[in-house]
């Protein structure tokens, strides 16, 4: 298939079935690879339309800065695209996450200022919204309050599960900024109010990149939690134990927030007699090489990644 951008393959990502991890016969799950779009991440989705609608509105003019609060997959994902657009680009990230983030938005021309990695992503969002006050070029999208971030994905991913597998009954996915679980949810339950939304939440205090405890006091404004049926905590050990059964039963290499997410799904999958559940696979694993998560001992997993942020 021809394109005339790279821009233009994002989306449309594959919908695969994990027959391995089925409970029983009459429960499939499929996971949606969002590691297939062109920077390896969900947030290629959300970066496009938040760009694209600030473009549309007048907001993003030539000369602008785009600056960002991220813990990576978003910021990369913007650098990709400003790079095709001949936008400059700041991500502000905390300064313990994986190496291979902080390089990918190099090699994209990207500026990074860290904020403290002890606080969290919530820390980058508040050192941003310092720094957007200094600079009248400094353009921030917000991914956490932008209703672009949700409706990439209710125009979208939603649009494309529903295509793809009309009798889903339950969709699973981690909750980060809440985008891809409003949006989705928004979608699939105006397609059919009987689709169950499950959120993968990790414990508080746990330290991985992607996902957030809404119990560490930032509530993101484009989470939706009226669409919600219900949330299920996981826990860093659970998360990386299932990224590993990811890549040994189906041969998919994804990051660990994605285990966090199948791990959701398994939890509802072993309650069903039958059903089809969906869940959202956010990124790949090339990005987490450097933390060696498919070899640590998860029995001190915790206390080995008290000080990297890894969803």
């Amino acid at each position: 298939m021809r394109y005339g951008s790279i821009i233009e393959t994002i989306g449309n990502t594959p919908l695969v079935e994990l027959k391995s991890f089925s409970p029983r016969p009459g429960v499939e799950i499929y996971a949606k690879l969002e590691g297939a779009n062109p920077s390896g991440s969900v947030k290629d989705r959300i970066a496009k339309q938040m760009i694209e609608e600030a473009e549309a509105s007048g907001r993003l003019q030539a000369g602008a800065i785009l600056l960002e609060p991220t813990s990576g997959n978003t910021g990369i994902s913007l650098a990709m695209i400003a790079r095709i657009k001949g936008y400059q680009f700041v991500a502000v990230m905390p300064d313990n996450v994986t190496r291979e983030r902080r390089q990918m938005l190099e090699l994209y021309g990207a500026r990074i200022i860290y904020s403290d990695g002890t606080q969290g992503s919530n820390g980058a969002v508040r050192l941003a919204k310092e720094l957007v006050k200094s600079d009248d070029r400094y353009v921030m999208l917000y991914q956490y309050g932008n209703p672009a971030n949700p409706g990439a994905h209710y125009n979208g991913t939603a649009v494309e599960i529903i295509r793809d597998l009309p009798d889903i009954d339950i969709f699973v996915a981690g909750l980060g900024t809440g985008g891809t679980l409003t949006g989705n949810a928004r979608r699939l339950k105006e397609y059919n109010p009987a689709i169950k939304i499950v959120a993968a939440e990790p414990l508080q205090g746990d330290g991985v990149q992607g996902l957030r405890s809404l119990e560490d006091g930032f509530i993101p404004p484009v989470l939706d939690q009226s669409v919600l049926d219900t949330k299920i905590l996981v826990s860093s050990a659970d998360s990386i134990r299932r990224t590993r059964q990811l890549k040994d039963q189906e041969g998919i290499f994804a990051g660990p927030s994605c285990g966090a997410s199948l791990h959701a799904a398994l939890r509802v999958a072993s309650t069903l007699e039958k059903g089809k559940i969906v869940t959202i696979l956010a990124d790949g694993g090339w990005k987490y090489l450097s933390e060696d998560l498919w070899t640590i001992d998860l029995e001190g997993v915790e206390d080995s990644l008290e000080a990297k942020l890894l969803w």
